[in-house]
């Protein structure tokens, strides 16, 4: 057999689950600072839980689970006959892995709303999976990481959640716009058209503009049975360049537009805090998932072609579908497999995260190994993370061995050295190279 692995998933060597790790371990500090609190959610969820919150689109895009045991025992033969797909997945399969973090939290916060106080702000780091086509820098399983408040309607924490995007990515090093629209501008827009009915199809479409361009749009909407008149509207308002063209169209519209102001009000909160990246007013961003009611984000990387690195917004309805009404959250999430292949590819991750190891000890014969052990065990339990080669082998060999996994420090120990109870050591980088005593040896590595 073959050893392979699925498309759209992939292996990490231990280098780069210690950059991941960078990564997950930054995003988490800047959570933290702002008093969001970790939960976790299962891997798998009811379908019923999932579908209806994505779309048409984002649904077809579910893993679903098979049942347990026979699960063709008790299937509608005609279902099997007509080959009639949609029918028996109903039948064989009720559950099915996570698309997204968010709807498994309304659900969370549905079931323990006893257990939490509100407005209550979490966030979660943990895999989803996607029945996507695998290109670059879309996988069918990746993490995301979620920040959200719930239980409030304030617009603070939208201008909060902006925040948090643009002290992580500084902390990153990776200069990125943040771009912001509002789904009721876009609401308000299908209405100004006249093609309100339509606004799903509108939203879905202009979601794709940055892949297949105004064409591809105009088409798709023309297809769905808009008309020319309203396709013409829809184009000048994606050409709309700022808030204050913006106010123009809308009072040519003759609209009070509430989505406006709501963007409004998200900028006045911001104008009261230093950001270091660009924040950006975008007619033409519309998040194509259902479940989005108010101000909508995403995050694009300045200098490198990887397209969104995050995303998120307000969700008014979201708990509703779990019989818990009036229940308004907004959140945001952090594309972590983007973020790793920008920082991989530009070579941006910190040099001192290559190796966990301060040391690594090489003895010369058995006798000292058993010693180097014991003087391994000491470090250990001081903090020091040591490592011994398992075998005194040749010295040729051991130290290759030390530069293959790049430590920065050697411990040398022969006999010569045991009997003045020293240790000569190494640094891999300068050549240098020092007796320490062993009494020293705690105090030399945490230095």
């Amino acid at each position: 057999m073959k050893a392979s692995i699925l498309k759209g998933t992939r292996d990490f060597l231990p280098k780069q689950v210690i950059q991941r790790k960078y990564i997950f371990d930054t995003i988490k500090s800047v959570f933290e600072i702002y008093g969001y609190l970790p939960i976790e959610t299962p891997s798998f969820e009811s379908l019923a839980t999932l579908t209806g919150k994505y779309g048409e689109e984002g649904d077809k895009l579910l893993f679903k689970i098979l049942n347990n045991g026979d699960f063709l025992s008790k299937v509608d033969q005609s279902a099997l006959d007509e080959k009639d797909s949609r029918k028996l997945l109903l039948q064989i399969t009720k559950r099915g892995l996570r698309y997204d973090l968010t709807v498994p939290f309304a659900r969370f916060v549905v079931m323990h709303e006893n257990e939490l106080s509100f407005p209550f702000k979490r966030y979660q780091i943990q895999p989803v999976w996607r029945a996507d086509r695998p290109q670059k820098g879309r996988y069918q399983e990746f993490y995301q990481c979620d920040v959200d408040a719930i239980g409030s309607e304030s617009l603070m924490y939208e201008a909060e959640l902006v925040k948090i995007y643009d002290d992580v990515f500084t902390k990153l090093d990776i200069p990125v716009e943040i771009r912001i629209n509002n789904r009721k501008v876009l609401e308000e827009m299908t209405r100004a058209v006249g093609a309100s009915e339509f606004f799903n199809e509108i939203t879905v479409a202009i979601d794709k503009l940055d892949k297949i361009e105004w064409e591809g749009v105009e088409k798709s909407l023309l297809i769905r049975g808009i008309s020319p008149k309203a396709v013409k509207g829809i184009k000048k308002y994606l050409e709309i360049g700022g808030i204050g063209e913006l106010v123009d169209w809308f009072e040519h519209h003759d609209i009070d537009s509430k989505g406006l102001k709501e963007i409004k009000d998200v900028f006045e909160y911001l104008y009261l805090t230093p950001l270091n990246n660009k924040i950006k007013f975008d007619p033409t961003l519309a998040r194509g998932l259902n479940y989005y009611t108010g101000c909508i984000f995403e995050v694009a990387a300045e200098d490198a072609d990887m397209g969104s690195l995050g995303g998120g917004g307000r969700y008014d309805e979201l708990t509703e579908v779990f019989d818990k009404k009036g229940m308004s959250g907004v959140g945001i999430s952090f594309g972590a497999e983007r973020i790793f292949d920008v920082m991989t590819e530009k070579e941006m991750f910190p040099k001192d995260l290559v190796n966990p190891l301060d040391v690594l000890f090489i003895a010369f014969d058995e006798y000292t190994h058993r010693e180097a052990f014991k003087l391994t065990s000491n470090l250990r339990r001081r903090g020091i993370k040591a490592d011994l080669y398992p075998s005194p082998a040749k010295m040729k060999k051991q130290m290759k061995y030390a530069n293959s996994i790049e430590v920065p420090f050697v411990a040398l120990l022969g006999g010569n050295e045991m009997d003045k109870r020293v240790v000569s050591i190494k640094d891999m980088q300068t050549g240098e190279q020092n007796e320490i005593a062993y009494d020293d040896l705690v105090a030399f590595f945490k230095k």
